[in-house]
C-alpha cells in the first residue's frame, strides 16, 4: 500500500454516534471524505439526516439511523440494522455525550450524575460491546472513543466550569479504552481515545451558555483562551485529521492510546 493510500477507508463501514451536530458531524464527514460509508447515529434524526445529506452532497456515502446509546434495546436495534444492511462494521467512533450544568460535587443532583453516566459511559460500553461482537467476525476493526481533557486532570479556576460527573465519565472512557485495547489487540481490533480540550461548535452546555449575559460569556471565553497555550478554542474540524488517522490503517500499530487534542492545555 502506498503512503498516499494509508488513510483511505474505501469499502469500509463506519458508525459515528452523536453525528447530528458538532464534533460528530465533522467526524462523519471526514470518514466519508476518505471513502467510508458512514452511519450517522443520533437521537436527533432531523440533524442526523442533515449530516448524511451533507455527506452525500459532497460525493460521499452515508445514512442516518436513530439510536439512544443509553438504552440497550436501542443499541441492539442499531447494530441489528447495521448487520442487516451491511453485514459488517469496520470503524466505530463513540462520540455521543451530554453535560449538565456546572456544579461543585456537593451541589450535584444524583439524577444529573445518573443521566450523564448513562450516556457518556454506559453508552460507550454498550456500543463498544456490540461493535466488538461484529468486528470479531472479521478479525479487524478500529474503535475511537471520545474522552476529554477533563478525564485527564481536574480544573477549578475558583468557580465551577466543569462538573464532576462529566470528568468522572470521561476518565471512565479512558479506562474502558485501555482495557478493551488490551483484551482485543490479538484479535485485530484497535481501541484508542481522543481527549479534546475546550472546543467550540458543539452543543455541550449549550443551554447554559445561552443563558449567560454577554459580559459573562466574554469573561468565560477570556478565561478559556488564557488557559490554552495556542490562545484559542479548538473547532470541530480541527479534530478530523486525528480521527481519520486513528480510524484508518495509518495507525495500524496504535492501540490503547489516549491522545490529547487541546492546544497545549495538558502540556503544563
Amino acid at each position: 500500500m502506498g503512503f498516499e493510500q494509508i488513510f483511505r477507508m474505501d469499502g469500509q463501514v463506519a458508525l459515528v454516534t452523536g453525528a447530528a451536530f458538532g464534533l460528530g458531524r465533522s467526524f462523519a464527514q471526514g470518514l466519508a471524505d476518505f471513502g467510508a460509508h458512514v452511519i450517522c447515529a443520533d437521537t436527533n434524526m432531523p440533524d442526523a439526516e442533515e449530516t448524511a445529506a451533507m455527506i452525500r452532497a459532497r460525493g460521499g456515502s452515508a445514512e442516518a439511523i436513530f439510536v439512544d446509546v443509553a438504552q440497550t434495546q436501542s443499541v441492539d436495534g442499531l447494530f441489528g440494522e447495521i448487520g442487516r444492511l451491511h453485514g459488517r462494521l469496520d470503524i466505530l467512533i463513540n462520540n455521543a455525550g451530554v453535560s449538565t450544568g456546572p456544579r461543585r460535587l456537593h451541589e450535584l443532583a444524583v439524577e444529573d450524575w445518573d443521566r450523564l453516566m448513562d450516556v457518556n459511559l454506559r453508552g460507550v460500553f454498550l456500543c463498544t460491546r456490540a461493535a466488538i461482537a461484529m468486528m470479531l467476525e472479521r478479525g479487524a476493526g478500529s474503535i475511537v472513543n471520545i474522552s476529554s481533557v477533563a478525564g485527564l486532570a481536574g480544573y477549578y479556576p475558583g468557580t465551577a466550569r466543569l462538573c464532576v460527573n462529566y470528568a468522572a465519565s470521561k476518565a471512565g472512557v479512558i479506562g474502558l479504552t485501555r482495557q478493551a485495547a488490551m483484551e482485543y489487540a490479538r484479535d485485530g481490533i484497535r481501541v484508542n481515545a481522543i481527549a479534546p480540550g475546550w472546543h467550540g461548535g458543539t452543543r455541550l452546555g449549550g443551554a447554559r451558555l445561552a443563558a449567560l449575559a454577554p459580559e459573562e460569556l466574554a469573561s468565560l471565553e477570556d478565561m478559556v483562551n488564557s488557559r490554552i497555550p495556542m490562545g484559542r478554542r479548538g473547532l470541530p474540524d480541527d479534530l478530523v485529521g486525528l480521527a481519520v488517522y486513528l480510524a484508518s490503517s495509518a495507525s495500524s500499530y496504535v492501540t490503547g492510546q489516549v491522545i490529547a487534542h487541546d492546544g497545549g492545555w495538558s502540556a503544563e
